[in-house]
């Protein structure tokens, strides 16, 4: 015999001192046996090989019996298991009784698996009372250290099911749950109390607390109130958090500060020189803009009138290394033509082609707009030309700027020549398109003209109201036609077109009603 060892089934120590292979059935023993003495023969390549395994993994072979944690897992899972099916027949207010049943028919322990499974069972069905009872089992019964993730995601259901006080409550009592807090359940905190505005009150008792619980606020924590600040319009304390996140240590987030930039352009209350100086001190503490954000800073200020700072602006960009793009140099010329500052229009114009920007139709839009304030409407027309040359094809709202201009100086043969041009182009005449045309017809006493242009546009447009219905009748009541504007009246009705307040007026006007109404009135005043 190889070995002397006898195995005592009935000695449980006895396993621990006798070799695996006696446990084997006699034929696998003595094969094994023949297998070891050619394993380790010297002569055989294969056994350096087999060595050189054996101290690379020394993997210990796996016992052949179930060991007590094998058999508590198989248990609990079998517990879990039969709680999942009995849920799904139980009432809501007997599922704890099922938790307990189950794991004690299977002589173990409920797991955390089974309370998260429960926990989200009862918050589905909003049974919020059932659900205190388990939280207090949870407490009060169980040795298990629980999981952080558990009490997070209960904070989120309690936030979601607008209980922001059980949510504080339950984040302070972490601790009496066997659970070291951590960030994460703050972050789950305040994005519960941050949902509104009146919550943002209760953040800095939270944060007190945090550091009597050892919490340290983290970069993402930091975030997730600038997050809310910007989102109720509270930029300015966004920007003084922004600061103490830095002074902590933590690197500058640019989406942050872009946020905070685009939300403190939003709001009404904020003066010119807050943004720019809010701007300035966040490029002193590391921040560097994007286009977006110098967009947002530009659109601002041109929106409040500030053109003159919105060109600083354009420099700031320069000098940063940053070229200003299209957009930027369109809403300042949009400005300065607003403004009625033609010249300077002009420089921006030629300092954006020098640059090597090519105009978009935006761009070209706005420097027509402002060749037609100059009531230059020929340089406007001429500029048509050097859109199609740059390929930039001219839309309705540069030819309503040129038809405009032209109706205002009273250039009918050029607004047709206009009109002719834009359909030969390819571009079809809009209601507004009919409204500048019958306008400048009735002013220049084609009435007739103008009717027949009314009809034609209702034919194809739907227009339920006008001003240039308006303009007909005011026209033919001025001239004297009033049958030609009742008859008017009646076929525009027939389509579905109704006049204006003015149109009624001059029709009552041109009836003499407001003239035997008026004398009437002054009869009745003196007697």
């Amino acid at each position: 015999m190889l070995f002397k060892t006898e195995l005592h089934p009935t000695d449980p120590h006895s396993i621990a001192s006798v070799d695996f292979f006696h446990i084997l059935p006699p034929l696998a023993y003595a094969h094994a046996n023949m297998s070891i003495f050619f394993r380790s023969s010297p002569t055989n390549p294969r056994s350096k090989l087999h060595n050189y395994f054996l101290r690379k993994r020394r993997k210990w072979p796996i016992k052949p019996f179930k060991s007590t944690w094998q058999e508590d897992t198989f248990g609990q899972q079998q517990a879990l298991r039969t709680l999942k099916q009995s849920a799904r027949t139980t009432p809501s207010n007997n599922l704890l009784s099922s938790l307990i049943q189950s794991f004690t028919l299977y002589n173990c322990d409920p797991t955390p698996t089974a309370y998260l499974f429960l926990i989200k069972i009862l918050a589905k069905t909003s049974q919020f009372q059932e659900l205190n009872l388990l939280l207090d089992r949870l407490q009060s019964v169980e040795k298990f250290e629980t999981p952080e993730y558990i009490l997070t995601h209960l904070i989120k259901i309690y936030g979601d099911a607008n209980m922001v006080r059980e949510s504080i409550d339950l984040f302070f009592k972490i601790p009496d749950f066997r659970c070291d807090p951590s960030v994460e359940s703050l972050n789950s905190l305040l994005s519960v109390v941050c949902k509104r505005k009146e919550g943002l009150l209760v953040v800095p008792q939270i944060i007190l607390r945090c550091k009597v619980m050892g919490i340290r606020l983290e970069k993402s924590s930091f975030v997730l109130l600038i997050e809310a600040l910007c989102r109720f319009k509270k930029a300015n304390y966004a920007v003084e958090l922004l600061k103490c996140m830095v002074d902590d240590g933590f690197t500058l987030d640019g989406k942050i500060c872009s946020l905070i930039v685009s939300k403190l352009c939003e709001q009404k209350e904020v003066s010119c020189d807050e943004v720019v100086g809010v701007l300035e001190e966040m490029r002193k503490l590391g921040f560097y803009p994007r286009m977006i954000d110098w967009r947002n800073v530009v659109r601002f200020l041109v929106k409040r009138g500030k053109v003159m700072d919105a060109l600083d602006v354009l420099n700031q960009m320069k000098i940063a290394g940053v070229k200003p793009d299209v957009v930027c140099y369109t809403m300042v010329l949009d400005g300065v033509v607003g403004a009625c500052n033609f010249e300077k229009a002009d420089e921006v114009f030629d300092e954006m082609l020098v640059l090597g920007l090519v105009p978009d139709i935006y761009t070209y839009n706005v420097y027509v707009n402002g060749l037609c304030r100059q009531n230059n409407v020929d340089a406007g027309i001429r500029m048509l030309g050097y859109m199609e040359e740059m390929g930039c094809k001219p839309d309705l709202i540069t030819y309503h700027s040129l038809l405009k201009a032209l109706s205002e100086s009273g250039e009918l043969s050029k607004a047709w020549e206009v009109v002719k041009r834009m359909e030969a182009k390819g571009v079809q005449r809009k209601s507004r398109t009919y409204e500048i045309m019958i306008g400048l017809l009735v002013r220049e006493g084609e009435i007739y003209e103008a009717c027949g242009l009314l009809e034609e546009m209702v034919d194809k447009c739907f227009v339920h109201r006008s001003p240039a219905f308006d303009d007909i009748l005011c026209g033919l009541c001025e001239r004297g036609l009033l049958p030609k504007a009742l008859e008017l009246i009646r076929e525009m009705v027939g389509r579905n077109v109704a006049p204006g307040s003015r149109a009624w007026e001059a029709l009552i006007v041109g009836s003499g009603f407001k003239e035997n109404f008026e004398e009437t009135a002054s009869v009745d005043t003196v007697r």
